[in-house]
């Protein structure tokens, strides 16, 4: 239910379709997305495809509007938040920020962005429908402050014809999602699976396993694989489990140790990357839902099903879980869109979420959708693998917090990931100096066990 508060201004639109201006009336809406390639176009289009709606409804009732659409896309995050930041500090950011939802907490207490709630109702169709767990990742503090652009699950990709190479049936590897989702096959399973791969000459030595290059949400999957918690649920506090984040660090130690991923891992070019999980280079890797369209439209990956087995990814001892993490992009309205700019970007967002436009984006960059209703749209019902996602993945997703302090406990987990993974310090300093940093940082803000 959107806060009482309504209106932000004198003078600010009422929020619905008929509450449009009776004038004639020019408007030009600034998007701007993060994290946004060739297939993820519809982040920006589908406000285009929005704002032609919003038009030809007030046209219908005899009033004239007019809204151009002006986007920009960043491929990758650093230089977009940087010039995100930039921006709102010279007064001249966009009225719509395509971003993860981790950035609600710190940019809404920077002021940076509003509570998009004040602008739509979300008791009414189509925000109505859109799944309730993603409404909550797009909170913070008791308010709703984006509307989900899309969602996704990451997972752990297997290669069939390795698996088979070291003796693997059919039915056994048919099997192996529900062995992972059970506990009964762990990470430590995955590692002795990896190097018979290895020792057989199926894969090349330290090839075996190809873990994301880079940091990303990715990682804090293998700590909820060994038990850890990211955010206590009652106090909203952080929480750094030490045996658990121990448990993590030595499971990539151990990785290297054994010859089925490099040292020096970390920092390869994505596109090598991608290039070896198509290939099949790799015996598993992890990477996200979204990584199907790249590889089977960018990098010649032809029969997915038949080469490529996907599960969670798997638990890494009896205390951890088999798990997934979603990363949802929202569409967050910023402070800088004057009042009535913010009224006519917040109901082309709206529109933007119906099921059919959305799936346009969802099925073209392989994103899973963010209702169910879209679920039954027939571009993405008749879509395999949106459809098989959504089945075996998405129900087991959870998201990073949305704390404003994670970042910097993100910041620290990495640095203490990368320098065990590399041998510059042992599991056991790298882990000390993730608590002591984290706590001389957050002090009485992080649980520490």
């Amino acid at each position: 239910m959107p806060s009482q508060n309504l209106l932000r201004g004198a003078g600010a639109l009422l929020l619905s379709c008929a509450a449009l201006p009776v004038l004639a009336q020019d408007y030009t809406i600034t998007v701007w997305a993060g994290g946004t390639g060739d297939d993820s176009n519809y982040r920006m289009d589908a406000i285009d495809m929005a704002a032609d709606i919003l038009e030809r409804e007030a046209a219908i009732r005899g009033e004239e509007l007019s809204i151009t659409v002006e986007s920009q896309a960043w491929s990758g995050w650093d230089d977009f938040k940087q010039a995100f930041s930039l921006a709102s500090e010279a007064g001249n950011a966009p009225d719509l920020i395509v971003s993860g939802h981790e950035d609600i907490g710190p940019w809404s207490e920077a002021g940076l962005i509003v509570p998009i709630e004040d602008y739509v109702y979300f008791d009414t169709w189509p925000l109505s429908s859109i799944y309730p767990n993603l409404i909550e990742v797009a909170s913070f503090n008791g308010q709703i402050w984006g509307i989900p652009q899309d969602a996704e699950a990451r997972v752990m990709f297997w290669s069939i014809p390795a698996l088979e190479a070291i003796g693997w049936s059919e039915d056994e590897i048919a099997s192996l999602p529900d062995l992972i989702l059970n506990g009964e096959f762990t990470l430590y399973d995955m590692l002795d699976a990896l190097k018979a791969m290895q020792d057989e000459g199926v894969l090349e030595p330290g090839m075996a396993f190809g873990p994301r290059v880079s940091n990303g949400p990715d990682y804090w999957q293998f700590y909820q694989a060994f038990g850890g918690e990211m955010a206590d649920p009652e106090t909203g506090k952080l929480v750094l489990d030490t045996e658990a984040l121990t448990g993590m660090y030595q499971f990539f130690v151990d990785a290297v140790e054994m010859g089925v991923v490099s040292s020096t891992h970390l920092g390869m070019e994505w596109d090598a990357w991608h290039q070896n999980a198509a290939a099949g280079s790799y015996g598993a890797w992890h990477g996200g839902t979204w990584h199907y369209a790249q590889w089977t439209n960018q990098f010649g990956l032809e029969d997915f099903f038949g080469t490529v087995e996907y599960t969670l990814i798997p638990a890494g001892d009896e205390n951890g879980r088999a798990n997934s993490i979603t990363h949802p992009l929202v569409y967050l309205l910023t402070a800088a869109a004057p009042e009535e700019e913010a009224a006519i970007a917040a109901e082309l967002v709206a529109i933007a979420s119906e099921p059919r436009i959305n799936a346009l984006h969802a099925v073209k960059s392989a994103h899973l959708g963010i209702s169910e209703e879209e679920t039954l749209v027939p571009l993405y019902a008749e879509n395999r693998w949106l459809t098989a996602a959504s089945e075996r993945l998405a129900p087991h997703t959870n998201a990073i917090p949305n704390n404003p302090d994670f970042g910097t406990y993100w910041t620290a987990m990495y640095e203490g990931l990368e320098a065990s993974w590399t041998g510059v310090t042992s599991v056991e300093d790298a882990v000390a100096e993730v608590e002591a940093s984290v706590t001389q940082a957050l002090g009485d803000d992080v649980i520490v066990r």
